[in-house]
């Protein structure tokens, strides 16, 4: 049996695999999904934690066109969705790598604002190596995991979906290393997603047991110019709930998080009202 034949034998048959102020469960057995909302000094963090032994798949998606996560969720029949890869609103091509059922299905190479872009080719090359969000088959389980897009596959494991976005901010921040920030004699010159200003922000977690988490950070309406988190500050919330691995994934207009009928939007305007913004790709939960 020669080795593209057996993937794809694997493939398949893993396709045929089956502290909050607020607090909401779904029951699913042997275990739940968890949702929560925490309040935290300028911010709301929003949170969805998925049991690693539970029976629930997360996974990318990825539409022609730019939808609103509403749309997302009623064409997938997804429980909870956030949003996920950076894109360009001009051309609404991906700037994000995005894998789904073992196939390339978004290619940043094939953008050329982003390819041509002449203050861009500094940094191209680490663009296209961007931290990944995967979900592999291994020995006939599902696995997750949060690495660089240019890291080889584990043996023993086929790659599923994948879905970039980045920096990865856990357990260490690689804004640099992946060609959002850029310094020259110790000075910023470059922070393409403001890393270091409040702002609304969407990520994806692994915990120390294989739990996952998706994570919004919504602006206060009383306070809209001045409140969200930095990446750091995500970063410190996260690591509160005993998570190892993260990744920062389009936040700003682009944050939403859908979950059991009903969205909420991070970023706000001057006045305090939600910003709905369509977007390009996102990470479901079934």
């Amino acid at each position: 049996m020669n080795k593209k034949f057996f993937c794809l034998m694997v493939i398949s048959f893993g396709f045929l695999l089956a502290s909050g102020v607020y607090s909401q469960s779904i029951s699913n057995s042997p275990s739940q999904i968890r949702y929560d909302t925490t309040e935290q000094g300028n911010s709301i963090v929003h949170t969805i934690i998925i049991p690693h032994d539970s029976n629930f798949k997360v996974y990318p998606e990825v539409a022609p066109e730019l939808q609103s996560i509403e749309t997302f969720a009623t064409q997938h029949k997804a429980i909870a969705v956030i949003n996920a890869g950076y894109f360009d609103p001009k051309n609404q091509k991906t700037t994000s790598y995005i894998t789904r059922q073992g196939k390339l299905v978004a290619d940043p190479r094939t953008n050329e604002r982003l390819i041509k872009n002449p203050d861009l080719q500094p940094y191209l090359d680490k663009i296209l190596n961007r931290t990944e969000f995967r979900r592999y088959i291994c020995s006939h389980r599902f696995r997750y995991d949060i690495t660089f897009h240019q890291d080889d596959i584990p043996n023993g494991c086929v790659l599923i979906d994948a879905i970039g976005g980045g920096p990865q901010i856990l357990p260490q921040n690689t804004a640099f290393e992946e060609g959002f920030t850029d310094y020259q004699a110790e000075e910023k010159i470059r922070d393409a997603i403001g890393t270091t200003q409040l702002n609304a922000r969407s990520a994806i977690a692994l915990t120390n047991n294989g739990d996952l988490i998706l994570a919004l950070v919504a602006q206060k309406p009383e306070s809209p110019t001045n409140s969200g988190m930095s990446l750091e500050q995500l970063a410190d919330f996260l690591t509160t709930l005993g998570v190892e691995k993260a990744m920062n994934l389009d936040g700003g207009s682009s944050a939403s998080l859908y979950y059991d009928g009903k969205t909420v939007y991070g970023r706000l305007d001057s006045e305090g009202n939600q910003i709905q913004r369509p977007i390009k790709s996102v990470i479901l939960v079934r």
